[in-house]
């Protein structure tokens, strides 16, 4: 590895907290299987989605809690959290075959009204 890349990564895992390379490394490796599991459309993984959203949006909330609820098998728990005046934080839980949960999270996340999301996917690197 060039000296300058090393030299790079060197000062952003100190940034981060580490206190050697091997850690880091090892961090490395299993992300980068986790997001390989992924991969796998039929592997049951556990995922957490996180959306924002406009709460005068007409019907959101309820479009929200009618695809949970259509997708139980999936869905573990949800979150609402009341950020301000016009704006909800809804959390939700999920567990199941990797292209299912892509599905359902891409579906919550395009709904009107939803200002920004994101599907966190994370499991296990065995």
């Amino acid at each position: 590895m060039e000296a300058s890349l090393l030299a790079r990564f060197d000062a952003l895992i100190a940034s981060q907290g580490y206190t050697n390379r091997s850690e880091a490394i090892r961090d490395l490796v299993r992300d980068r299987l986790v997001e390989a599991r992924w991969e796998d459309t039929g592997v049951e993984v556990p995922a957490v989605v996180a959306l924002v959203f406009d709460h005068d949006m007409r019907l959101l909330g309820d479009q929200m809690t009618n695809m949970q609820h259509g997708h139980a098998d999936l869905v573990i728990a949800s979150m609402h959290v009341h950020l301000d005046d016009h704006n909800c934080l809804e959390i939700t839980v999920m567990r199941g075959a990797s292209q299912r949960v892509r599905d359902l999270a891409q579906r919550m996340l395009s709904l009107r009204g939803v200002k920004h999301g994101r599907l966190v996917m994370t499991g296990s690197a065995d």
